[in-house]
């Protein structure tokens, strides 16, 4: 975005190599194609490329994979990065980053962005060349299942309780999956809870704040306790490992871990009242728990 500057002189006036600037890559013989800083994905919604970013408060934010001009950009919708943190402001450059759900075809466009519309437009195209070719499905087309209630009931992201912090996973607990890549280069299929290992406890906690966060007042809610297991096992959660890769240490990631920190108000529509309803072990036998009531509407 910024052009090479002309090469300096030396103090006896000979000019001085100014080595091209590159961006960071991972180099094709690598062990791992995993980038700290700017984690490419695709949109679940839309099929778009975008970048995840770590902002303040250790959220994570989906930005578009290109910057645009300022002047194109509403103020609101800008953000730039430092030192791999994004934050939700202009720096005053020229060029700026923006969120992707700004742009996403899949969602409402926003009336306060009109100059992003073309923008908008050509990722709508995207989206129809990529559902067209069968890369991608969107969420809409997928079998639905609300036409006959489910035997079970499980929140579609829940909270987890491991290491006495909370956080709230992208997936339901038993399709949370590994993020070490396989000798084949690609992304772990298996499960973080299979039948061989101990599983968490469904249990009620009251919606109690942590780090400075605002609580509220009376309201419980439904967690996945893993807090009863050993440490290491803890750590292969938090790690988001299956058992066999984290026996290994050789097994590079190969995409970031999904835990967000917990936050009762921020994440206010993933709170369930009630447990869910189980039909496999939750723990030891000492430990098993059956649950019978069924998950109500999250409350705020």
């Amino acid at each position: 975005m910024c052009s090479t500057p002309s090469s300096p002189r030396r103090w006896d006036g000979s000019f001085a190599h100014v080595p091209a600037r590159r961006s960071l890559r991972v180099s094709s013989d690598s062990a791992s194609r995993l980038l700290r800083c700017g984690q490419n994905d695709r949109c679940r919604d839309c099929g778009n490329r975008i970048e995840w970013y770590q902002r303040m408060g250790e959220r994570p934010v989906r930005l578009h994979p290109q910057e645009l001009p300022t002047e194109s950009v509403p103020a609101t919708c800008q953000w730039h990065v430092s030192g791999g943190v994004a934050h939700p402001a202009g720096d005053g450059r020229a060029w700026c980053h923006l969120p992707h759900a700004v742009l996403c075809p899949a969602r409402d466009a926003l009336p306060a962005a009109p100059e992003l519309n073309a923008l908008r437009r050509a990722l709508a195209v995207n989206t129809r060349r990529l559902i067209d070719s069968g890369a991608f499905v969107p969420p809409a087309a997928l079998p639905n299942t609300e036409a006959s209630p489910p035997t079970t009931c499980r929140p579609a992201r829940p909270v987890v309780q491991l290491l006495y912090i909370r956080y709230l996973a992208c997936r339901t607990v038993e399709e949370i999956q590994c993020v070490a890549q396989t000798r084949r280069r690609n992304r772990c299929t298996s499960p973080l809870l299979t039948p061989e290992t101990p599983a968490g406890i469904w249990t009620l906690l009251p919606a109690s704040a942590t780090r400075g966060q605002l609580s509220l007042p009376g309201a419980v809610m439904a967690v996945y306790a893993l807090t009863h297991l050993p440490y290491a096992e803890q750590l292969r959660w938090r790690a988001q490992r299956c058992p066999d890769h984290a026996a290994s240490s050789t097994a590079a990631d190969v995409a970031v871990t999904e835990w967000e920190p917990f936050d009762p108000l921020i994440h206010h529509e993933h709170i369930h009242t009630r447990l869910p309803a189980l039909t496999r072990r939750q723990g030891p036998a000492n430990l098993n728990r059956k649950a019978t009531q069924s998950c109500p509407r999250t409350t705020r």
